[in-house]
This record gives C-alpha cells, structure tokens and sequence, in this order.
C-alpha cells in the first residue's frame, strides 16, 4: 500500500521485522512444547529464545539466502541457525513451511482486526455524538434523489451509527474465523508432530487449533474475512456518498470541514470540494475487489497448493492498511461535519408544501374517498407545483372536489412538520439502547 492512504501502526504489523518477529516466536513456542513433551532437550529450548528473542533479524540477510534458496521459510531458519548456533537443529522440528506462514498470516490478521475494531469504536463514538447533536434537527428525506417526507439528521446519522454497528460485529465474528493455528506438519496428518504442539503453540498466540489443517489452513475462513471488510467498504461508501449529495452547491445541507488555507480547485478559488468523502468512495472500491481473490483462494489443489501465497502477500497488507486509513478519515470527516439546519428546512419548502402529500391522501381515504379517487384529487394539485410553482396548500383550499370531503381545518392539520417527528424518540431508544450505548 502507498504512504499517502497508509498508518504506521497498522503497516507495522506487515513489516519485515515484524513477521520474522511472529515467525521466530511460532518456531520458539512449539520448541516449548516440544521440549516438555521429551522430543528435543529442554535447554535447547531455552536458548533458542534467549538468544532469538534477544536478536534483530537481518532482513537483508535473509533476502540474501533467499536469493539462493528460492524459499522464503528455509532462508529464514538459515539466518536463525546463524544467531542461535547448534542448537538451532532442534527448530522447526516435524514442521512444515505452512505451519509457519499460515499461523503467522492469521496472527497479522487478528492484530489488524483489533486496530480496525478501535477505529470503529471511535467511528460509532463521533456518530452517536452527532446523531444526538442533531436528533431533532429536521430535514427532508429522499428517495431516488427526490423530496420525500420529513426525516432528521440525526435519524440519518442514527441509521448510519447502526449500520456500523452491525459491522462491527460482523468484525468480532470474522476475527474469530481466522484465529485459529496450524502445527500439523506435511499434508496435516501430525505424523511427525505431536498434536499437543499444536495446542501449545495456539494457547501461547491467543489461538484456536485448526481442526483440521491438511498442511493448510481452509481458506474458506479467509473468503469470510475479507468478504467482511467489503462489507465494512461498503458501509463506509454509503455514508461517504450521502455526505457528498448533501454537500452539492445545489443542496449545501453539510459539508466536509474546510481548514484554513485549504485549496479546492488549482483553477477556481471558490471551489470547496467533498474530496474526503470522494477519497473514501474510492478506497472502498479498492477494499471489496480484495475480497473476489479471497474467495478463489479457496479451491486448492488437494491438500495444498501456493495459488492463494502470491494473493494473500498482496490482500492481507492492502485490505487492512486502506480500511484502516479509510475508518480513520471517515471519523474526523463526521467529528467535524458542517451541518446547516436553515438550508435544509429551505430545501424542504422548496416546493411549497408537497411533501405532506401522503397525509393529505390518507385524510381522504379515512373521509370515504376511494383510495384511486383520492390518489387522484392529490397528485392533479401536487402536478400544479411541480408545473407551475404552486401552493400546495393553497391548491388543495381552492379544489371543490378535495373540499367536499375534508374541512379546512384538517387540510391544515396535515402540514404539520412535527408529525414526522413524533417517533424520533423511538428510533433512538432501538439504535442506541439496543446495544447498550444510550
């Protein structure tokens, strides 16, 4: 991933060092187990971690073997054989290479998921703050980009607070998918391993054991996870696209925060553009393509192939690296979110009174208007203020048809914003309650 959509500690966690670091402490944990289990002498043991433990890895080093082995895992034992001297024989003892590079992708895997479920702590956080904010701030709800009913901001931003809530449990659950361990040597038949290895070696990384590895672990709980931060993508998406609607000149209801000395256009000096939310909408198409190759890393040749190593050296890194960058913009996009409540009851008396149309319509059946009679009575009024900048409530006072059924008085009743409104209290107690954060 490039720098300009990267966090340092999230790109941490795919460093060199810090895989090499994962890869040694797997090795040093299953010589532990193998050490009580008799296999290998228990002082052999100790000085592989004291004297790996103890050592920076030489990543260049290592490429150097590399280059000559053609194998990434040998080239790596090789180097550790030079710090820790003869007692290195003993490591990786009944092992094989997915051992090692499985158990550590699922560890980078489960560390990234604890950075992604922070920043969508501190997401659902700067969206309740908001939701609350705004709760009563009424604007227009749309559908299919056309005034509809009233709604609320923060009912906007409640439903968004929910959504990522979801995700975020869908996040707990796929962290749980992919943190389980292999230790079960060459095609998984622990042959030359103990099983209890394996269990140790879990146990000591925070793991479960695989149940059943066949030398690889099923990438089955791979497809799961990266098809979750699709979805997380998404979620991130929708919000992204409904802020930059909101924030179209035509529109101006909020807007991204424009900092001091920012510039929108290199050619037009009034130009301030959503480029964050624009920015998000596009890392989030990055983030759901990973999760197509996921899911084709599933189909292995029999009990393992390395189809999927050049995929997931690419996905794994990427996937986290842009989810993260992207939650983490999103949080100060909505901590520092301009909202304008005067242009939004402007937009919604845009057109006069046409969005208490359904009420009008429901009076009139409730009156013994046939529900087509009245869908009519209404909609040839509504079409004069499309048509000809109307009054809708004027219209409705001054047709014969509509007034021989309702009293003026109930044709006013149902231009009453606060009948929209009545059930905020509602939503919130189900989003915010529901999940304990009221």
């Amino acid at each position: 991933m490039i720098p300009r959509y990267s966090r340092p500690e999230m790109v941490a966690i795919w460093s060199p060092e810090m895989k090499f670091r994962i890869w040694f402490e797997i090795e040093a944990h299953a010589c532990d187990a193998l050490a009580e289990l008799g296999v290998i002498p228990k002082e052999a043991a100790k000085t592989i971690w004291e004297k790996g433990g103890a050592a920076t890895f030489d990543i260049d080093r290592i490429d150097e073997i590399e280059r000559e082995t053609k194998h990434d895992v040998i080239a790596f034992l090789t180097h550790l054989a030079e710090i820790v001297g003869p007692d290195a024989r003993f490591v990786h003892q009944g092992m094989t290479s997915s051992d090692v590079l499985d158990t550590c992708f699922n560890v980078q895997l489960m560390r990234a998921s604890d950075i992604l479920l922070d920043d969508l702590d501190k997401l659902l956080a700067a969206l309740k703050t908001r939701a609350f904010e705004h709760k009563d701030t009424v604007t227009i709800g749309r559908s299919h980009g056309i005034h509809a009913e009233p709604t609320t901001f923060g009912v906007k931003l409640a439903q968004a607070y929910a959504e990522f809530e979801r995700c975020r449990t869908r996040l707990v659950a796929a962290r749980a998918e992919i943190a389980t361990c292999a230790i079960s040597g060459a095609v998984g038949t622990f042959a030359n391993i103990d099983p209890r290895v394996e269990e140790h070696v879990a146990k000591a990384l925070g793991m479960q054991a695989e149940p059943v590895s066949t030398q690889v672990i099923p990438r089955d709980r791979h497809a799961m996870y990266f098809a979750t931060l699709g979805v997380i993508a998404s979620s991130i998406e929708r919000l992204s696209v409904e802020i930059r609607h909101l924030q179209r000149t035509e529109v101006l209801e909020a807007e991204e925060y424009f900092s001091p000395g920012q510039k929108g256009s290199s050619a037009m000096p009034h130009k301030r553009n959503p480029v964050l939310t624009e920015n998000m909408t596009g890392l989030a198409r990055m983030v759901r393509a990973f999760a197509l190759p996921a899911m084709e890393n599933v189909a292995l040749w029999h009990e393992r192939d390395i189809s999927h190593s050049s995929v997931e050296r690419m996905i794994g890194p990427d996937a986290t690296i842009t989810l993260d960058f992207a939650l983490a913009r999103m949080v100060g996009v909505i901590e520092k979110l301009l909202v304008y409540p005067d242009n939004m009851l402007k937009n919604m008396n845009k057109f006069r009174g046409l969005i208490h149309s359904q009420r009008v319509l429901l009076a009139l059946t409730q009156a013994g208007v046939s529900r087509e009679d009245s869908y009519r009575l209404v909609q040839r009024n509504a079409m004069k203020v499309w048509e000809h900048g109307k009054d809708f409530l004027e219209e409705l006072l001054a047709d014969a048809d509509v007034r021989a059924a309702l009293p003026e008085e109930t044709i006013r009743e149902k231009f009453d914003l606060g009948y929209h409104t009545k059930h905020v209290d509602t939503i919130f107690k189900r989003v915010f309650e529901a999940t304990g954060n009221n």
